[in-house]
């Protein structure tokens, strides 16, 4: 069947969710469809890595992936593609692109998933859409981190935490200090996890200042080299080099603002309390004007913890339910909530995986595996690997 002929289930983003999401439907779908999947980026952008890579140099290049292993081996491998463009707005049955891509700005679809996710602070995440220039930013950070005695991280969420105790154990000299508006780390987490990152930060002699925010100038703060004072909103003040914003995550949903719910349905298609698409358990649009639009991931109003684990079992429930709309059948896969759980790096080689006591099941403490196994590059190689790249020369991990 000729290309042209094919009809589009279009996925809107290619991080870890989007990116599994193709895969899934990828196996599935029959030869009438193919999968789209659409992402500005011109690579792979493996997130996990960043905060490690925006300190640690040598590795920072295998942090972007190519794409044009993504469909490898799974089935009409050929019909499928990666439009590297950036969604402006979803409609119903079409979406609006930034650019042109097979000489349109405008792709139709039968079905559409959003995986569009957070914007993240950088070095969580990045600004360009380039390989070179993401890899000359971290490199660049990596130099300003060298240079600099002390260091204040703002924000005790993941990022934060990482990025103090790799700092803090690559290099020993510095001053780390990190500022925590609420009374503990990792407040979506059983209090055991922050009483066991406080260790660690103690045995690494990392300051933790908790319930205070740092006020933030407008223009961002100078990081020059030379000492500065940051102002604290508890009424103190703290003098560092170099500060690191680790703070929040921004929904990316203005692409569906243009969507206009039903008058039946009544809520809006996006939950105003958080800005995340409101979902059914299907990953379906909660509006049912919009049955053939789903959301995953961290852009998904789900109630979960927003990590990959979720997402990827929400990608697999998406797969199975566009495949059962396709085949006209009723779509009956849902995503079953779990405890929250993560997989921690602490350090170069210490790492944690902690899980939230299953409440349903009757437990009352978390479960907490501790590890000595970590690698400085992450095993970032092995996601070349999984992403259908085969490297035989390490000079191909630049491209």
């Amino acid at each position: 069947m000729a290309t042209n002929l094919l009809r589009n289930v279009i996925v809107i983003g290619g991080s870890f969710v989007g990116r599994a999401t193709a895969q899934e439907l990828a196996k599935v779908i029959p030869p009438t469809h193919r999968v789209l999947l659409i992402e500005g980026h011109s690579h792979f952008h493996h997130l996990f890595t960043f905060p490690r890579f925006a300190i640690v140099s040598g590795q920072e290049h295998k942090a972007f992936i190519p794409y044009s292993g993504i469909f490898a081996g799974l089935p009409n491998s050929a019909s499928h593609g990666v439009a590297q463009a950036r969604v402006l707005s979803v409609q119903s049955h079409h979406v609006e692109l930034d650019r042109e891509w097979q000489g349109s700005r405008q792709i139709p679809f039968d079905f559409a998933v959003l995986a569009t996710g957070t914007r993240l602070s950088k070095p969580a995440g990045m600004e360009h859409d380039d390989k070179p220039s993401s890899v000359d930013y971290l490199q660049k950070h990596q130099a300003d981190i060298k240079k600099s005695r002390s260091i204040l991280i703002v924000g005790g969420g993941a990022v934060g935490v990482q990025m103090a105790t790799d700092l803090k154990e690559y290099n020993p000299d510095k001053n780390v200090t990190v500022v925590q508006s609420r009374p503990r780390v990792m407040p979506n987490f059983h209090p055991e996890l922050h009483e066991l990152i406080q260790r660690r930060f103690d045995e690494l002699g990392i300051r933790l200042i908790t319930g205070s925010r740092v006020t933030i100038p407008e223009g961002g703060f100078p990081n020059n080299g030379t000492p500065f004072e940051v102002q604290l909103t508890n009424g103190t003040t703290e003098f560092t080099e170099f500060v690191i914003l680790a703070t929040g995550q921004t929904p990316n949903n203005q692409l569906v603002s243009e969507l206009k719910p039903s008058e039946i349905s009544g809520p809006s298609i996006i939950n105003p309390d958080n800005g995340f698409i409101r979902i059914r358990p299907t990953m379906q649009f909660l509006d049912e004007k919009y049955s053939n639009l789903f959301a995953v991931g961290d852009i998904a109003d789900t109630g979960v913890q927003k990590a990959a684990r979720p997402g990827l079992a929400q990608a697999a429930v998406v797969a199975k339910n566009i495949q059962a709309l396709i085949e006209g059948r009723k779509p009956e896969g849902t995503f079953v909530k779990g405890p929250g759980a993560i997989h921690l790096t602490l350090g170069m080689k210490y790492n944690v995986i902690f899980r939230n006591p299953n409440i349903a099941e009757g437990q009352t403490a978390p479960s907490i595996e501790e590890k000595q196994d970590g690698q400085e590059d992450m095993n970032v190689e092995s996601m070349w690997q999984r992403s259908g790249i085969s490297v035989g020369d390490p000079r191909e991990y630049h491209l």
